[in-house]
């Protein structure tokens, strides 16, 4: 494994961290509520940083994810990403890369996903139907790549929908609730999983059912997971900002023993959040069984996320549970990333099954 960025990937993180200083402010965040900011949208796509994943790959995104989730900055880009471009580039058809990756590229399309929504969704000669309770950043997207009930994946058009109800998260992820009711659907590449999941028979390699939604998943579980480390990482950056300066008996927060062992512990689950998102996201990224790695990032994004904000936000005293602190958005943001993962126990479970096979190596 080789975790040093390449100088791609460099390039690309640093000019993130640029954009997101600039426009994800704190003042910025409160006019935005709980919707997207269009702005810093168009900012990141006029740079080129959604494309630029398609040449750093999974590894790119989690890096450029660590510096949104810094500053919770409010926009689609983890979901447009990992179950637009990434998804696309990987599974879909010649003819689909040549007519969607444009307009990914250039954000006037904004592809969301309705994961996990199997055995929600079904589809008949390619019209779909069904309902999915909540949709993260629904309400920003032109498309949603919905999985049916054999796994296949299907791309349709929002406004095909019957409806999109707003669902407000604990999060401000623009979240809405898909109600298909026979609403067309494009089939995303008829030879799914041409990269992953391949099978050697009578000389020919023909793709294994379901294997382009495994992929998709576990990307998005990687990407998911890169995204809380940085909630996490910017989290305890505050926590450590605020204890050095506030003073408790004549001397800074920070000088006491419990919280340097409070903030210890976080910068710890901060770290192995970042390092299983990273070993993931590499052994994606070069094709390599991804996915016991996969669920083993999520987890520790579910379990260990939690543990983490909750300590920023104790570590602020008073202070964390003003609404208006920012904070705050970190504590609701790890708390929603958690949910959305699947949490712990669940994410356990699926990684127990997998051992359980003896197929990972």
């Amino acid at each position: 494994m080789d975790f040093t960025p390449t100088e791609e990937q460099e390039a690309a993180r640093e000019l993130a961290v640029q954009i997101f200083a600039d426009l994800a402010t704190h003042e910025r965040l409160r006019a935005a509520g709980t919707g997207s900011d269009a702005e810093l949208w168009k900012a990141l796509c006029v740079a080129g940083l959604p494309g630029s994943v398609e040449e750093t790959g999974l590894l790119g995104l989690v890096l450029l994810l660590e510096e949104q989730g810094r500053v919770t900055a409010q926009v689609p880009f983890a979901a447009t990403c990992v179950y637009g471009i990434l998804a696309v580039a990987r599974h879909g058809t010649d003819e689909q890369r040549a007519r969607l990756l444009p307009g990914l590229r250039d954000g006037t399309t904004v592809v969301t996903g309705a994961f996990p929504a199997s055995g929600t969704v079904t589809s008949r000669e390619g019209r779909l139907s069904g309902t999915v309770d909540w949709v993260p950043w629904l309400r920003d997207a032109t498309h949603v790549l919905v999985p049916d009930e054999d796994h296949a994946l299907w791309l349709v058009r929002t406004e095909d929908a019957a409806r999109v109800d707003p669902v407000e998260l604990t999060a401000p992820w623009s979240a809405g609730r898909l109600v298909l009711d026979e609403a067309a659907g494009e089939r995303l590449g008829e030879a799914a999983g041409k990269r992953l999941g391949e099978a050697e028979a009578e000389g020919q390699r023909r793709p294994v059912k379901g294997a382009a939604y495994a992929d998709v998943l576990g990307a998005a579980r990687v990407a998911f997971a890169g995204l809380q480390a940085g909630v996490c990482a910017g989290s305890l950056a505050r926590a450590v900002e605020y204890t050095s300066v506030r003073e408790q008996f004549g001397r800074p927060l920070s000088t006491h023993q419990a919280v340097q062992l409070r903030a210890a512990d976080a910068h710890m689950d901060t770290e192995t959040i970042r390092v299983t998102a990273y070993e993931a996201a590499w052994r994606h990224d070069e094709d390599l069984d991804a996915r016991g790695a996969a669920l083993t990032a999520a987890w520790w994004a579910s379990e260990a996320g939690k543990r983490v904000v909750h300590a920023g936000q104790h570590l602020h005293g008073g202070m964390g549970a003003d609404l208006d602190h920012p904070v705050h958005r970190h504590f609701l943001w790890g708390r929603q990333l958690d949910a959305y993962l699947g949490c712990g126990t669940e994410l356990l479970a699926e990684l127990g099954d997998l051992l359980a096979e003896g197929d990972l190596s």
